[in-house]
């Protein structure tokens, strides 16, 4: 799934190739991915596209004097740019094309998901706020006003585990499955301890860990072509990925602990003091 540091390099991208262009088709492909009917998808036609934001994972076109354009890519979308579309309207079938937006120029882009699970979502909204997802959103981690006390504040009282809170959307903007457990490897911590556990100390570390990890993978991203963030991403991660591999800190290997539809990894001797954690769906797993 594109996380953070991906969804500020796309918007970066797109904001580089859509700025000042006018819409002048939107196609959508697959049914499922519209998700709104008022405004409608034509409402975006004609229009000027006048800037390019970012909402915790979710990308935000704004156009003059009309509605926004909203998309979640989901954990298999992706986004295509084309110096010059297809001629000819796209044909429905059971390929992963799920919409295309076409420039005056000639250029424009796809939105695809691969799988059967379709969860890529595409909002036309007057504003950002009506969508769900956004409205519910934490605070970015990035922004400039998210300092360590914020943070601090965020994790008081919270009893969950500190892999669980890091993805929570309402906690925190942005933040997934992969870079998570970069995050906690970052600061030698088991994604099982709870947050509510830390110390002062502790939460100083995760919070440098917080901001240097995603801070570090969008500058990797910065300036990379939409159709190579993708390997950009996992050319990136230390543990995240990489079950079986050496750990790039300490040598020791790095593990997995699997659950119904996703997994974890980290590395024992850097985060839970050499000893394996259990798989939670068979047995205790260490706090």
């Amino acid at each position: 799934m594109p996380e953070l540091p991906e969804v500020e390099a796309l918007k970066n991208f797109l904001a580089e190739r859509l700025v000042g262009h006018e819409i002048t088709r939107v196609l959508p492909v697959a049914i499922s991915v519209l998700k709104t009917y008022d405004p409608p998808l034509t409402a975006l036609e004609g229009r000027e596209v006048t800037a390019v934001r970012r909402h915790g994972k979710f990308l935000d076109l704004l156009t003059a004097d009309g509605p926004h354009m909203v998309t979640h890519l989901a954990r298999a979308g992706w986004l295509h740019w084309k110096d010059r579309l297809p001629d000819g309207p796209p044909r429905p079938g059971k390929g992963p094309l799920a919409m295309r937006v076409a420039l005056e120029t000639g250029a424009g882009f796809d939105l695809t998901e691969a799988g059967t699970q379709k969860r890529l979502a595409v909002y036309v909204v007057r504003d950002p706020g009506e969508v769900p997802g956004v409205a519910r959103l934490g605070p970015d981690p990035l922004a400039d006003d998210f300092d360590e006390a914020r943070f601090a504040r965020l994790l008081d009282g919270e009893r969950r585990q500190l892999k669980g809170a890091l993805r929570d959307q309402s906690l925190i903007a942005g933040v997934g499955n992969a870079y998570s457990d970069e995050i906690l490897h970052a600061a030698r911590m088991s994604p099982f301890k709870l947050a509510s556990a830390l110390t002062p100390q502790e939460t100083r570390r995760l919070y440098e860990a917080l901001r240097a990890t995603l801070t570090a993978a969008v500058e990797r991203s910065r300036a990379v072509a939409a159709g190579r963030l993708k390997a950009e991403k996992k050319s990136g991660l230390r543990v995240h990925g990489r079950t079986g591999e050496p750990c790039p800190v300490c040598g020791d290997t790095v593990r997995e602990v699997s659950f119904s539809d996703s997994s974890l990894q980290y590395c024992p001797t850097c985060q839970t003091g050499g000893k394996p954690l259990a798989d939670r769906r068979t047995s205790k797993f260490l706090k």
